[in-house]
């Protein structure tokens, strides 16, 4: 079987194909390219297939936020094996503009831009894919989420010092459309993340900062082992040793947006066998628990603030809004 078959066979979610189209950019940079082109070219089909759903509403009694997740990801790997075996013409097109402006530079820089360009459309699936899951709730107030708007003299997705947010509603449509990707390859519904994130830094009004006082965007709290290799910083935090809260300095790492803190959050639930029982959890409760019980947190009550806050009327009035 081709590779280009083999990649289309995949989960539209496999986190490795950006990694394993990128490798093939760089040995086979035409076949690369096709692939590029035909994945392109399926995300259309399946935007005109999710059209179609929309169109047609839900309900029954097999609906359920189950059934119309798999649906999503039947979905989106139907469009892809459909742009492989019956494909409209659109990936020609396609791979012939990428080709054009990919020649003009550098090879490398052209397969490092078709790698970004390919992992961009992976994240929309998953967007799309938990948006359709966890349908309703908390969208966007602007196409722009307020994380991503700069002010003077700022790079967009990076806030000043001064630009926290302003109060639960703004923190979460700042963090809902990540949340929503982290969603998408842990199973876990966005508001338990959103809730996770709100406890750890206080609704993002005391986010972790640097030494300057910008912002680390890390939301989830994750300290800097030896397996880190990107920027931190060093803060006092507290501690519970046998119940009592201790007083210690410790390194937590700094990302460059909220987009990056969830998905190295993400990350890290999905590579550390002793978060097995957190992913794919649907009750609140049970998730924060599931935390607690892994050792995410030394605080004896970190799974009831947690919980507290899922249950709560702060976050559902800000999702609500």
């Amino acid at each position: 079987m081709k590779s280009v078959d083999l990649a289309t066979n995949r989960l539209v979610l496999d986190p490795a194909a950006a990694a394993d189209l990128r490798t093939r950019l760089s040995q086979d940079p035409q076949g690369g390219l096709k692939q590029a082109a035909q994945e392109f070219e399926g995300m259309l089909l399946h935007l005109m297939l999710k059209s179609m759903r929309d169109a047609s509403g839900t309900g029954g009694l097999l609906d359920s936020e189950q059934s119309r997740f798999f649906t999503a990801i039947g979905d989106q790997q139907m469009a892809l094996q459909l742009a492989s075996q019956m494909p409209m013409g659109l990936a020609g097109l396609i791979e012939q503009q990428l080709g054009s402006k990919t020649s003009a530079g550098s090879p490398g820089g052209g397969s490092s831009a078709l790698g970004a360009l390919q992992e961009s459309l992976r994240s929309q699936y998953a967007v799309t894919a938990a948006a359709q899951l966890y349908g309703g709730g908390a969208q966007p107030t602007s196409a722009v989420p307020a994380s991503a708007k700069a002010g003077p003299g700022l790079t967009p997705g990076v806030t000043s010092a001064a630009d926290g947010p302003d109060g639960p509603r703004d923190f979460v449509d700042r963090v809902w459309p990540h949340a929503l990707e982290a969603a998408a390859t842990t199973g876990i519904p966005p508001r338990f993340l959103v809730a996770q994130s709100a406890l750890e830094s206080g609704w993002g009004r005391h986010e972790i900062r640097t030494a300057d006082g910008s912002p680390s965007f890390n939301l989830f709290g994750v300290k800097a082992g030896r397996s880190w290799s990107g920027p931190t910083v060093e803060v006092q935090t507290s501690e519970f040793v046998n119940g009592v809260a201790q007083e210690e300095r410790a390194k937590f790492r700094v990302y460059a947006s909220y987009a990056e803190a969830f998905h190295d959050y993400a990350n890290t639930l999905r590579g550390n066998p002793r978060f097995a029982a957190v992913l794919g959890q649907q009750d609140g409760t049970q998730f924060a628990r599931s935390l607690q019980q892994a050792g995410y947190a030394t605080d004896p009550m970190y799974a009831d603030k947690i919980s507290r806050i899922i249950a709560g009327p702060t976050l559902r009035q800000a999702l609500a809004a």
